[in-house]
């Protein structure tokens, strides 16, 4: 049972109490009191609007749901479907044009574009190895990697495969040639990088050559040569003692790429925290990284390993004045949304208050001990899962009473708006008006996106397969009109335009080949789910000029609401029974084999294999695309609850064989009636009923059970 003590009228858990006084607070000049009595105002004021905005959601849904009940598909009457939308207040009027007032943000938000890690700040190693993700080897992630080529004489093998290491310096090379011509030859044939007098002299096996452009060359150190294209630095390891480095005539070891411009760490989908004592464990690993002191000590290959962070990048420029570059990238934190409530605090009633709330005012606090992630002073909050512009506004004056609360000047916390719900997607112009002094990016988070598009077209009915709904028009429109959307309103040159994640963790060559579509399409960043991946993705933004693409797209027409709105239903008469049952099992086995993991050990993010053992990284927003899919037939007849629960039956032998190497992992198969089984079985038997389609609320709910069992067995 938790512990409260009474602060300014709220009940607050005793370990929260303890951490905040004893470890966030001080050194920040705010009393315990007056950060007390600020809580309790920012509940007291804000709370009930919170409630507001949730029941809205509420009663628009229902009104979509009646629509669909009397005139079937959208499809069938577009406009009308547009027009009732607005008499429900679902669409709002678009406003004049306008540009965003932000000003003072990050240049890794504003002029530098490259790849952005989300990283479960719950997990130390995880959020440490996401902060050092600025820099990365490539010729690490090249050899680890499919990148190159595992087949025949290529494979990397036990140990050191030369003709495998040598494929990688040679597609280093061709690197180094795209983004770093010289004026003759390849850096493939340099004998010797030489900086000398602010240049940097380069012999070739053709003869003397230089940089093409000789501005690319921006600093040098011991053993190091220092280049710049696109804003990106990259940095050529000399060393011919290295075994790499004595196989090339000028002893190049390696490229060091700069990688990872900015890591969300994620208080959110990537996190399994229900109660005050996981709170505490996020908040704790924030406050370190903003103070720069988070470390963490693990066992890996045998060897144990101390990770803590990195320190910035020193050299010589080439104008001979010193050249610091930052050794890790800028951090951002993704709070909550606001549907959730957490008992770690509890108002003069009982009542469990905003989880949203609490991250806004805990996060905000910790940062206040940043020692060099912002060059500006600026607090980067990640709001997930808004709908619409109320509730973006909602969040803007709840940031601004958090500034006065902790003594910040007004626009110290920024808002990054994730466009991953459906009305705010209808709204996005208005959503960036509502935050247009504090906005610093915009991101499609497709995977969110479609499991809202499933729910609120829940009635119209039976949804698509999994894989055919990425195709489709609807999906298209939106990712154009965030891109386009974020142009009008001024957003290049001055915050970020995001793109969603490579779920593919393994499938490296593939990143590659598809991936530099992000840039192309005019946005700024996209996510990446490793540092290596991260290393692998910036090559995309040296072959792609970002802000060119903008200026190319500026003036392409956005596609209209008829468009974003034409999701259409699946023709069940062209699917065997055989098709249905493959596709219940995929989204099946999906939701097992996340949610035992979620609810058994508390992991919130993970690479489960999927039915083909293929890794996928899976997150809440995974989740809720496969639980919302199921729910949808089952709501229009595809299949019936006791076939779901068959299937869920054998797919749990499925997911225990996958897990039979993990020691803390608990069978379902013949434990039909465990707290995780039961909870993956929910999220599709009860899906249709849950806000939004979240899997929150139930993911929560069967966690605390778990971590209670747990607490009566200790």
């Amino acid at each position: 049972m938790a512990n409260y003590l009474n602060k300014s009228g709220l009940e607050v858990d005793a370990q929260l109490v303890s951490f905040i006084e004893t470890e966030a607070l001080p050194g920040t000049g705010v009393a315990a009191e007056a950060y007390w009595a600020g809580l309790a105002g920012l509940v007291e004021k804000f709370m009930p609007r919170n409630r507001e905005l949730l029941a809205i959601r509420d009663r628009m849904q229902k009104q979509i749901d009646d629509w669909h009940h009397a005139h079937g598909p959208v499809a069938k009457d577009p406009a009308g479907y547009e027009t009732f939308l607005r008499e429900i207040g679902y669409l709002v009027p678009e406003p004049a044009d306008f540009a965003i007032e932000t000003t003072g943000l990050d240049p890794e938000l504003s002029t530098i574009c490259g790849p952005q890690l989300v990283v479960p700040v719950s997990n130390a190693r995880y959020a440490l190895n996401a902060a050092n993700a600025r820099w990365g080897s490539l010729y690490d992630a090249l050899y680890g990697t499919d990148a190159i080529s595992r087949d025949g004489e290529l494979a990397p093998g036990k140990g050191f495969n030369p003709k495998r290491g040598a494929a990688v310096v040679a597609r280093g090379a061709e690197f180094l040639d795209e983004a770093f011509p010289l004026t003759r030859g390849s850096h493939e044939h340099v004998s010797r990088y030489l900086p000398a007098g602010g240049t940097l002299m380069i012999d070739t096996a053709d003869g003397a050559a230089a940089l093409a452009d000789p501005t690319q060359f921006v600093g040098y150190g011991q053993g190091q040569i220092v280049l710049r294209h696109h804003g990106l630095h990259a940095i050529l390891h000399i060393d011919p003692q290295n075994p790499i480095g004595a196989t090339h005539a000028a002893g190049l070891a390696d490229i060091i790429i700069e990688s990872a411009q900015t890591t969300i760490q994620d208080c959110e989908d990537s996190v399994a925290a229900v109660d005050a004592e996981d709170k505490i464990g996020v908040y704790r690993n924030w406050l370190g990284l903003m103070q720069g002191t988070l470390s963490d000590t693990f066992e890996k290959g045998g060897k144990t390993v101390h990770r803590s962070l990195n320190a910035d990048r020193v050299f010589t420029g080439a104008d001979g004045q010193k050249l610091t570059l930052k050794g890790r990238a800028l951090l951002l934190v993704r709070n909550v949304g606001h549907l959730m409530t957490t008992r770690a605090v509890l108002d003069k009633t009982g009542t469990p208050i905003g989880e949203g709330l609490l991250d806004a005012a805990v996060t905000t606090l910790c940062a206040m001990h940043d020692t060099g992630n912002s060059r500006t002073g600026a607090v980067y909050i990640v709001k997930p899962k808004m709908h619409g512009p109320d509730e973006v506004a909602f969040a803007c004056e709840m940031f601004g009473a958090v500034e006065a609360m902790l003594g910040l000047r007004p626009e110290t916390i920024r808002i990054g708006i994730m466009d991953e719900e459906r009305r705010t997607s209808a709204n996005l112009k208005a959503a960036i008006y509502a935050a247009r002094k504090r906005v610093f990016f915009i991101n499609t988070g497709f995977l969110d996106r479609t499991g809202d598009e499933i729910h609120t077209s829940m009635e119209a009915g039976p949804v698509l397969r999994k894989d055919d709904v990425k195709s489709e028009a609807w999906i298209r429109a939106y990712e154009d009109r965030n891109v386009l959307i974020g142009l009008a309103t001024g957003f290049s040159g001055k915050a970020q335009i995001g793109k969603g994640m490579w779920a593919r963790p393994d499938d490296m060559a593939a990143m590659l080949a598809s991936k530099a579509a992000h840039p192309n399409a005019g946005a700024n960043t996209a996510w990446v789910p490793s540092p290596t991946a991260a290393t692998l993705h910036a090559l995309h933004y040296h072959e792609v000029d970002v802000f060119a693409a903008q200026q190319r797209r500026h003036n392409q027409p956005t596609p209209g609401l008829s468009e974003l709105f034409s999701m259409p239903v699946l023709d069940a008469s062209k699917l065997d029974r055989a098709a249905i049952t493959a596709e219940v099992e995929n989204n099946a086995q999906g939701i097992l084999g996340y949610v035992v993991r979620w609810v058994d050990e508390g992991v919130g993010c993970s690479k489960v294999p999927d039915i083909h053992d293929v890794g996928l990284m899976e997150d809440r927003a995974t989740c809720r695309i496969s639980s919302q899919a199921i729910a949808n037939w089952l709501r229009h007849g595809l299949v019936t609850k006791d076939e779901v629960i068959a299937v869920f039956e054998r797919m749990a032998a499925v997911v225990d064989k996958q897990n039979a190497g993990d020691a803390n992992y608990i069978p379902m198969s013949g434990n039909f009636g465990s707290i995780a089984f039961q909870a993956a079985l929910d999220l599709a038997l009860r899906g249709a009923d849950q806000p939004s389609g979240y899997t929150e609320p139930l993911l929560h709910a069967a966690r605390v059970r778990v971590k209670a069992e747990g607490e009566k067995r200790g």
